[in-house]
């Protein structure tokens, strides 16, 4: 008898993935972009376990540390990818809202975060939660995981800096502006697994960077946040 063997991608190897998966609802799923990008990091070895669980990098975080001085530090863009588990992000009078949205990463020091989001139409969006205490950046991120990916490629220190938006990394627009070295390691696999291009401004992507507060955005993220008093 000959036996029919069926070759798929193995994500099971991925922890991250798993813990990931874990805590969101049936009506999301990591997007299988993001699946490969997951697997890429702990196939490098970019991540820490802590007690809360594991956390994924683009760089090797102790060689960041490491080599973190005043004046620059390698890696590229600064994010945290990691299971949330902490579902009372905002407090909804409607429970059911909170199936519609769930946090996979950690955008900027001051706490701010990217998330899941299904639409009204039910589609699932990368959208970017600021803390408010620092990042106002409310918005969609991107409705399509590659170009999210796209956007962590370019070299930004974070990403929830929106007034960074229309400057290009390499330049510095400030005087003494802190230099990020960009993550040439995550840029080359970025493009070569996915055949796409990496722009030079986040705003390429992101065409509408919304804050906390715009009563008449354009931004569905943002406008549906303020219907929802959050």
């Amino acid at each position: 008898m000959c036996q029919l063997i069926v070759y798929q991608e193995n994500y099971n190897l991925s922890l991250l993935l798993s813990q990931i998966e874990g805590t969101l609802p049936e009506s999301m799923q990591v997007p299988d972009a993001l699946k490969k990008l997951f697997q890429w990091i702990e196939d490098n070895g970019f991540y820490e376990d802590t007690e809360e669980g594991r956390i994924g990098y683009l760089f090797h975080i102790d060689k960041m540390r490491s080599e973190w001085t005043e004046d620059e530090r390698p890696g590229g863009t600064l994010i945290e990818f990691y299971a949330e588990k902490d579902t009372e992000l905002f407090h909804f009078s409607n429970e059911g809202t909170k199936d519609r949205l769930r946090i996979f990463a950690r955008t900027g020091g001051d706490g701010s975060v990217a998330a899941f989001w299904l639409d009204e139409n039910g589609k699932q969006q990368i959208v970017h939660i600021g803390s408010g205490s620092g990042s106002t950046l409310a918005c969609v991120l991107s409705d399509e995981p590659v170009d999210f990916m796209r956007l962590i490629a370019i070299g930004y220190d974070e990403i929830c800096w929106s007034e960074e938006f229309e400057h290009i990394p390499a330049i510095n627009f400030k005087k003494n502006e802190f230099t990020v070295k960009p993550n040439l390691k995550f840029q080359n696999w970025l493009q070569h697994n996915f055949h796409t291009s990496i722009p030079k401004r986040a705003l390429d992507i992101v065409k509408n960077p919304a804050e906390f507060g715009d009563e008449n955005s354009d931004d569905p993220f943002c406008a549906w946040l303020e219907a929802k008093g959050a």
